[in-house]
């Protein structure tokens, strides 16, 4: 080898040094410097458990199981039984689950205040309705007469335990005179606001669809109530629990016999099934709308609905699956308590029935799927005016607010 090739390697070796040598020098320049970020003792966010617990927490709760919704597709609220679906063949009330001698009991209590105790109230405008609809005669009422004047909060273990009797509670407070008017007025009071109250009304509704209050939940609201009076250093005035007892036993009789159901049923002939898209068309076409409890409805002059449109195997419509949708029939019913003039109301319903059926090519039959003539809805239209007939003269006017809440 000569000694310019010696000479070349031993330059070219040199250099393959050196670079390898600048790069080492480099990286241990750039380790230096950021090395002591990287190094700093800070727990990684994404990994780090909190000494708390919180998301342990938060995986728990997203494991528990909401709590089921109530189901759709009943379109009306029903007692111990249901009420009734009138028709030529059945004229018997079954409502409220009360014993045939029950039903057949004189109901005096509406029809005769004066055999009532009244409850003595301070002369005063009722602002609230539903405050207007307390009555001796429907409600078991305990009047609180307070030492000085007083926001509802001071009722505070009656809100605590307010649904624990099986029936609707209702507070109602007596108003300050104000600087503008002298009258006292009654409204209802819920436990947050800050007006201050004179007087107040606290009442336990004796009679639902669900039946009448028991003695039993009578004496406990009682003792709640006369409790709280007592820590608050109020005065009251009671109504005794047996005679409360036995006028919502006779008004809850009154309400079996007339809680009843007018239906009227559409199917086709045949095997063949109704579309839920054309179905929707007719009840629109008819002015029905289709609500959030899965049924279509017509409503009345204040908005009430007068009747409603249901499937009959009580699978609820849905928007989103009208296209998709078929039933082999359909039922319009009548709640008879809830609806204003329901025999009039009857008249309209079996007007789209008709209109219904030759739309939907479709028969009305009775709950035995007899056909139904002229003849048998003017049975039924008579029975529903017999039952109109009956609330009226005991003081319940059919669709009133105090129907509502009776047969609610």
């Amino acid at each position: 080898m000569s000694e310019l090739q010696t000479a070349l390697l031993a330059i070219g070796a040199g250099v393959i040094v050196a670079v390898y040598a600048y790069g080492w020098w480099q990286q241990r320049k750039y380790r230096r410097k950021f090395g002591a970020v990287f190094k700093a003792s800070h727990a990684d966010a994404l990994y780090q458990e909190s000494a708390a617990g919180p998301v342990e927490h938060t995986l728990e709760a997203m494991d528990e199981e909401p709590p089921a919704e109530e189901a759709m597709g009943e379109a009306i609220p029903v007692r111990d039984t249901p009420p009734i679906q009138l028709s030529p063949a059945s004229g018997e009330s079954e409502a409220r689950g009360a014993e045939p001698g029950e039903r057949e009991m004189q109901f005096s209590t509406l029809a005769d205040a004066d055999a009532m105790p009244a409850v003595e109230i301070p002369a005063a405008t009722l602002l609230d309705g539903s405050c207007a609809l307390l009555d001796v005669r429907s409600d078991f009422i305990i009047e609180l007469h307070l030492a000085e004047p007083s926001p509802a909060a001071v009722l505070d273990g009656l809100w605590q335990r307010k649904f624990d009797f099986g029936k609707p509670v209702q507070v109602c407070g007596l108003t300050l005179p104000g600087k503008m008017t002298t009258a006292r007025q009654w409204e209802r009071a819920i436990a947050e606001s800050q007006i201050l109250y004179e007087h107040f009304r606290i009442a336990l509704q004796l009679v639902d669809r669900g039946g009448a209050i028991s003695a039993a939940k009578l004496a406990d609201f009682r003792d709640l109530v006369l409790g709280v009076a007592k820590h608050i250093k109020a005065d009251t005035t009671v109504a005794d629990v047996d005679e409360t007892h036995r006028r919502a036993t006779e008004l809850d009789a009154f309400c079996a016999g007339v809680d009843q159901m007018a239906g009227i049923n559409l199917v086709t002939p045949g095997e063949r099934l109704l579309s839920g898209a054309k179905i929707a068309q007719a009840a629109t076409l008819h002015g029905m709308t289709l609500e959030a409890d899965g049924a279509f409805h017509a409503l009345d002059a204040q908005g009430h609905s007068a009747f409603s449109l249901i499937n009959q195997d009580s699978r609820p419509f849905q928007h989103h699956t009208l296209e998709t949708f078929a039933t082999p029939g359909l039922t319009l019913l009548l709640d008879v308590p809830h609806v204003e003039n329901p025999a009039a109301q009857f008249d309209r319903m079996v007007g789209i029935a008709h209109e219904l059926a030759r739309e939907l090519q479709a028969n009305l039959v009775d709950d035995h799927r007899v056909v139904l003539s002229d003849s048998g809805l003017a049975r039924i239209r008579a029975q529903i005016a017999e039952v109109e007939g009956k609330m009226c003269d005991n003081g319940i006017a059919p669709g009133s607010g105090q129907a509502r809440r009776l047969f609610a």
